[in-house]
């Protein structure tokens, strides 16, 4: 049905008369009789009694007529909702990214959004960059901060060329080492360095253990992984009670002399964000990225 024929049907209702609603409408008489003729052809009814003094609703018309109302009402709350939703009052954003990215990078912008934005509703989870690409290609999430590069998702049907990848900040993995370390006072560290000690590591699978992983088959030395932990600060923890050196990024260290480096190479990953490339999105996500 269309919307201008229901809305026609309403003004002829209210005013009683064909000429009066032709006014109402600025339209024609012929006009608007015409959009009241097919209406009542689509639904099977005569909706109107014709009267010498105007026009009357027959029974069908005023069961038809609360119906009308009440559809057109909910077509103009969605008309505010979508507006609101322009205006960024309403909705909702999920992300998805790693302990860097959730504990320490993203925290100050959701703070700010927010602030701007209180009627977004955020979701954001802390988890693995596959797991990211995972559930931005299935569509459980806006928006993924991810480690470069990313691998292909077994689990989604969408292939990985519907990402979008935009290259965001890049990081610096830093060696901490525990208070009594023969290193607790240099600045810089060689792999040699390393060679039998015991290492606090990230959990096997994720993006930064795979990264110093590479670097220490590179090497060519023997490491000891006495401990795999998910979360940053349980590795500090770990590393501050004495069980082993560990990396973290240097985003989750207090000052930017923090953490010593590799002398050879510094330890840098490219993170990036990643969203489907063939979904539209919501006012909220492309306001969200614009702040990033």
């Amino acid at each position: 049905m269309d919307i201008k024929q229901l809305q026609t049907f309403l003004t002829i209702a209210r005013e009683g008369h064909m000429t009066r609603a032709a006014n109402q409408l600025h339209l024609t008489q012929p006009a608007v009789s015409a959009q009241l003729s097919k209406l009542e052809e689509q639904v099977g009814q005569t909706l109107f009694d014709r009267t010498p003094t105007g026009m009357v609703l027959s029974e069908a018309g005023q069961v038809f007529r609360t119906y009308v109302e009440e559809a057109l009402a909910r077509l103009e709350d969605g008309q505010v909702a979508i507006d609101q939703l322009i205006g960024l009052q309403r909705g909702s954003l999920s992300v998805g990214g790693g302990a860097t990215a959730t504990t320490y990078l993203l925290p100050p912008i959701l703070g700010r959004f927010h602030e701007e934005h209180t009627g977004i509703r955020f979701f954001v989870r802390e988890q693995s960059s596959q797991q990211s690409v995972e559930d931005v290609l299935s569509g459980e999430l806006d928006l993924g901060i991810v480690t470069l590069p990313i691998k292909g998702s077994s689990e989604s049907r969408a292939p990985i060329s519907k990402l979008e990848i935009d290259p965001w900040v890049e990081d610096e993995l830093r060696l901490i080492v525990p208070p009594e370390h023969a290193l607790s006072r240099a600045s810089n560290f060689d792999w040699t360095d390393l060679h039998e000690q015991p290492l606090v590591l990230f959990e096997a699978g994720s993006a930064v253990r795979a990264i110093i992983d590479e670097r220490i088959d590179a090497a060519n030395i023997d490491v000891d992984i006495v401990m795999e932990l998910r979360a940053i600060a349980s590795i500090k923890q770990m590393v501050a009670q004495g069980i082993g050196a560990g990396f973290v990024s240097q985003f989750a260290l207090g000052q930017p002399e923090e953490g010593l480096r590799c002398v050879e190479e510094p330890i840098r990953r490219r993170m990036a964000v990643i969203y489907r490339s063939d979904r539209t999105q919501s006012p909220a996500a492309r306001a969200f990225l614009e702040m990033m």
